[in-house]
């Protein structure tokens, strides 16, 4: 009911006033059953403009610092995540990794659309970086679509390190269901993870028509960490 509310009479209209988000695409969305939106992942306010452009709720697993912060700023980040449905997730890896995924396919399970960055972390350059097989692995074991979702310019809107977001329109593609069917049972090869997730990220690359590094956003971050 608050995600309803938030995005048709408070939020919603707000923000099509100011950033006249336009969209491409969105009649690829099932209008029910479990499926994964595979996005792009330019700037914070992805999270806020793809589901304000998508009829259905969707669902995104958050890192857990967005519920952890601390005084106003971070009362009122941890309501909005909360409000709108998102899901913590600790992302130290190992069994925390594992968790996450459960919590994914809980999500699938339940017919719900479940969306998720393939690059692990927003871009650092805003280049498309390799993907991490964690989303071919929850979309073989769900045996649910993937839709590859390109968000445009939203990194103009809050770059990193930006306090405060600028006024800039903003736009979403989403491309054809990506059926990976073929690969059911497979999840446990190594290879068919790799090759299923670089499919999900080409085929986003092919939207955004970003600039495409073959090495982990997270790496690149580092790089730029060293070189500060």
């Amino acid at each position: 009911m608050t995600y309803f509310f938030l995005k048709n009479f408070v939020l919603g209209p707000i923000l099509r006033l100011l950033f006249r988000p336009w969209s491409r695409g969105t009649e690829h969305i099932p209008k029910s059953g479990g499926a994964i939106l595979a996005s792009n992942h330019l700037s914070f306010v992805d999270s806020i403009f793809l589901p304000l452009k998508v009829r259905r709720p969707v669902t995104f697993l958050a890192k857990s610092e967005y519920f952890n912060g601390k005084g106003i700023k971070g009362a009122l980040i941890r309501w909005f995540f909360i409000s709108t449905g998102q899901i913590p997730i600790d992302r130290s890896g190992g069994k925390a990794s594992e968790d996450s995924l459960n919590t994914g396919l809980g999500v699938l399970e339940r017919g719900l659309l479940l969306g998720i960055y393939p690059e692990g972390t927003r871009s650092p350059n805003s280049e498309m970086h390799r993907g991490r097989t964690g989303i071919a692995r929850m979309a073989l074991e769900a045996g649910v679509p993937v839709i590859p979702v390109a968000m445009i310019d939203t990194d103009k809107v809050q770059p990193l390190g930006a306090k405060y977001p600028k006024i800039h329109r903003v736009g979403v593609v989403i491309g054809e269901p990506l059926d990976f069917s073929r690969f059911a049972g497979m999840e446990g090869e190594r290879a068919v993870l790799r090759s299923v997730t670089d499919q999900i990220v080409y085929n986003i690359h092919r939207l955004s028509n970003q600039k495409y590094e073959d090495v982990y956003a997270s790496t690149v971050k580092s790089r730029i960490a060293r070189a500060e």
